[in-house]
């Protein structure tokens, strides 16, 4: 079975497509594609993980040990009231 095509009617991004392609020595349809996924995130408004961690990071300024806050919090079970 054929793989399904695109075709695009501007001939700039046609040749785009291509001389991308041969320098990043991709087939064009990865060009293409590589090139839609990043105008989605773009345009979307969808924020890459690194990104969002990052800026997360810098608004609250300060890194929660679960850890040490879990230990502080734990008290010995008094046992059944028999």
């Amino acid at each position: 079975m054929a793989e399904p095509q695109l075709s695009v009617r501007s001939s700039r991004a046609r040749d785009l497509a291509h001389r991308l392609a041969r320098r990043e020595n991709r087939s064009i349809a990865d060009v293409v594609e590589r090139a839609l996924e990043a105008y989605e995130v773009r345009e979307a408004g969808r924020e890459p993980a690194l990104s969002f961690y990052r800026r997360l990071a810098d608004q609250s300024g300060t890194d929660v040990d679960l850890d040490a806050v879990i230990r502080e919090a734990r008290r010995p079970h008094p046992g059944l009231d028999l």
